[in-house]
């Protein structure tokens, strides 16, 4: 294995764009980074990589691949545009036993049986797919199948991810990113870092599990919060009628039903939850 103190010398990313004929899809969600401190920065963010495994989604043309090999891991990358390959394929001759490239939708790959492992993932995902593929890692079994996420996403999607209760930001997908891991904003990247720019701030998220909740299910939390933010500017007794019971457990564990759901924290979403897969 080639130690991370010996990567080999590669051309510049600008280089093998042009080389390859690459521009970023819109279609795809892609921008490209090029700045290489800026992603080796982002690579350090889950900690020591020395021969851990990563998995990383919508690599392109290999910025972060690239960054996360120098620093020693062993990385999945699963691309869907065959544009990138080439360029994916010579990083892979570089890192001999390092790299695996999966061509394929992400959406559609069951990642777990991939890793021997739990990897990390760290990834600049493309942002039409970020939300469902957060969600759907966050709604894995638990603990989960990996380690740790370091993730990319619109600024907005960040704030919404580490929102804290009665924030703007604050809804469904805080109480589901918080309610089993902890969330924080770990950088804020700005637009201009991208090729071609996007119109929005960028920021990456990092999320380590922690126990989840005893005697909660995730269908109630989500049914729950589906309904609560779904009509958010209205009282709880509004909003969650339609959920059978909630109404009676609200007044049962103490929360006032008068209250909107950005008011309603974490634990207390929790709470509901545990009581009503009680009844």
């Amino acid at each position: 294995m080639t130690p991370p103190d010996a990567a080999p010398s590669l051309p510049p990313l600008r280089e093998v764009i042009a080389r390859h004929g690459l521009s970023a899809s819109r279609a795809l969600g892609q921008n490209f980074l090029f700045d290489a401190q800026l992603l080796a920065r982002i690579a350090r963010i889950p900690g020591d990589l020395a021969d851990a495994e990563v998995l990383e989604v919508g690599p392109g043309p290999g910025g972060l691949t690239r960054a996360l090999l120098a620093a020693g891991a062993r990385v999945t990358a699963i691309e869907m545009d065959r544009r990138c390959l080439p360029a994916l394929a010579e990083l892979e001759a570089a890192f001999p036993g390092r790299l695996r490239v999966i061509e394929g939708d992400a959406t559609r790959i069951a990642m777990p049986p991939l890793f021997d492992g739990a990897p990390h993932i760290v990834s600049n995902l493309p942002y039409n797919v970020g939300t469902p593929l957060l969600v759907g890692w966050l709604s894995a079994e638990w603990r989960p199948w990996w380690r740790s996420l370091t993730l990319m996403f619109q600024r907005e999607v960040a704030e919404r991810i580490v929102a804290p209760v009665g924030g703007d930001h604050y809804g469904r997908l805080a109480v589901l990113s918080q309610w089993r891991s902890t969330a924080r904003i770990a950088m804020p990247v700005h637009r201009s870092a991208f090729t071609p720019p996007p119109k929005v701030m960028s920021a990456v998220v990092h999320l380590e599990p922690t126990d989840a909740p005893a005697s909660v299910r995730l269908a109630t939390l989500e049914q729950l919060t589906a309904a609560a933010f779904g009509q958010r500017r209205k009282m709880l007794r509004q909003s969650l009628k339609g959920v059978p019971g909630a109404l009676e457990v609200l007044d049962a564990i103490g929360i006032d039903p008068t209250r909107r759901a950005e008011t309603v924290s974490v634990a207390e979403f929790v709470a509901l939850a545990r009581v009503l897969d009680a009844r």
